[in-house]
């Protein structure tokens, strides 16, 4: 069973910095890609960022291109997503996402699913 973790959401000013962390559980799991989404009120779910596991290779959506940066942690299996100049567009529930096996990774069919963490921010 493989359970993804993530949090470090909260309230931030625009301009400022917040880091999202993920970590997935489960002792043989080893992942393809892991990624990041978000959704805001009323909208759907959207990408933001993706990191081939394999590769290293990591995808982006154009909106937080140049702001928004995800790289693995030093942990077993756990991601981060590092967002500088925030902004108010940017206030959503952000889900990591996890699959083992290959999938588009800038696609929503992600096998796994965290249970997603609360940006605000402030204008």
């Amino acid at each position: 069973q493989v359970q993804l973790v993530d949090s470090g959401g909260g309230l931030v000013q625009a301009g400022g910095s917040l880091r999202l962390s993920c970590a997935a559980s489960g002792r043989t799991f080893s992942p393809y890609a892991m990624g990041w989404f978000r959704q805001a009120p009323g909208k759907e779910r959207e990408f933001v960022a993706a990191i081939n596991w394999g590769r290293g290779s990591t995808y982006y959506a154009d909106s937080v291109k140049g702001r928004f940066t995800i790289f693995r942690g030093s942990a077993k299996n756990t991601v981060y997503l590092q967002m500088n100049s925030l902004k108010p567009e940017d206030t959503a529930v952000y889900y990591c996402a996890a699959d083992d096996l290959s999938t588009p990774v800038t696609g929503s069919k992600y096998k796994y699913w965290g249970q997603g963490t609360q940006v605000t921010v402030s204008s």
